[in-house]
């Protein structure tokens, strides 16, 4: 089978599109046919070797976190998943990714892909759906009547915390490049600020009840945030190499976001898609074989998902 690899740590360049030997299932785990990965922030780090403290990986190492796709074989002691079923998970982040024709996955972190768009684009949700979800919810306890300021909204995460946040009843403020304003407004922000020509802590006037920071903003600016948050309130970020500050005498919470695999919380995201209550953005779609091209880009605001042929 057809896989993108890199057999040492660098740059894009280090990526290679080789054939590869077909894995087999152990027990408790499927073989998917893969329909698409995509590409997150992370994987470039992972590649760089960035990443070997907190997401230590073997080389050669096949990248993709995100998988959608057809399960095609069941190792022994699976039961929850049978060959045919289309799902969608977010796989472990040390072991071997979905940028191959198949892919070996626990069972336990799949669910069933949403029905109503294509299984390449299901791709584009497990990580940074997870993520929006579990800063708003788990770590922002974000409940109805609140003020939310998401920093950095223009990106895949954003994107969905945007929807969840107003879906969940609270007055959505968002920070966006004038590229990425008319997508945000379309998912539900009641207010965007142009981030690139103004002070954000200027412009937010009213103070907000959880900051989600998805931007990779300076230690100061960061601090900044702090300020407007109220009393008892809390700051995730999820950009973790920049520890999140806090203000103990307000009981102002600062949280740095690790995000996990949990498959009730996907299924209940691609349930939303499957309604419609949630929409999945997909920017561009690009075949496995130009993945390593993709990696040397500027990548747009939006997600990219990485299609597998005849998949």
């Amino acid at each position: 089978m057809k896989a993108v690899r890199f057999h040492e740590f660098g740059g894009p360049e280090v990526l290679r599109y080789e054939d590869v030997e077909q894995p087999t299932p152990g027990a408790g785990q499927v073989r998917i046919r893969v329909a698409a990965t995509s590409f997150n922030g992370v994987d470039g780090n992972i590649r760089a070797g960035y990443m070997q403290g907190p997401i230590p990986v073997e080389l050669p190492h096949t990248p993709g976190i995100d998988v959608a796709g057809t399960v095609d074989a069941l190792g022994d002691d699976v039961d929850d998943v049978a060959v045919g079923d289309r799902v969608i998970g977010f796989l472990p982040m040390t072991g071997t990714g979905a940028a191959a024709e198949y892919v070996i996955a626990p069972a336990e972190i799949l669910t069933g892909a949403p029905e109503n768009i294509p299984l390449a684009d299901a791709a584009a949700l497990p990580l940074v759906g997870l993520t929006a979800w579990q800063a708003l919810f788990d770590h922002g306890n974000l409940t109805a009547g609140q003020r939310v300021l998401i920093n950095g909204a223009g990106g895949a995460v954003g994107g969905y915390a945007v929807q969840l946040a107003k879906e969940a009843g609270a007055q959505v403020i968002a920070t966006a490049s004038p590229r990425s304003a008319d997508r945000v407004k379309a998912a539900g922000a009641d207010e965007v600020i142009d981030h690139t020509d103004t002070d954000v802590t200027a412009a937010v006037t009213e103070p907000v009840d959880l900051v989600l920071n998805l931007a990779p903003v300076a230690p100061e600016q960061l601090a900044a945030l702090v300020t407007l948050i109220n009393d008892g309130g809390t700051l995730v970020n999820t950009t973790v190499w920049m520890p999140a500050p806090s203000d103990n005498e307000r009981s102002v919470r600062g949280i740095d976001l690790f995000v996990r695999s949990d498959a009730d919380q996907l299924a209940d995201l691609a349930a939303r898609v499957s309604t419609g209550e949630l929409r999945v953005d997909v920017a561009r779609r690009v075949p496995l074989a130009e993945l390593p091209a993709l990696n040397a880009e500027a990548l747009p605001g939006g997600k990219v998902v990485i299609t597998v042929a005849d998949a």
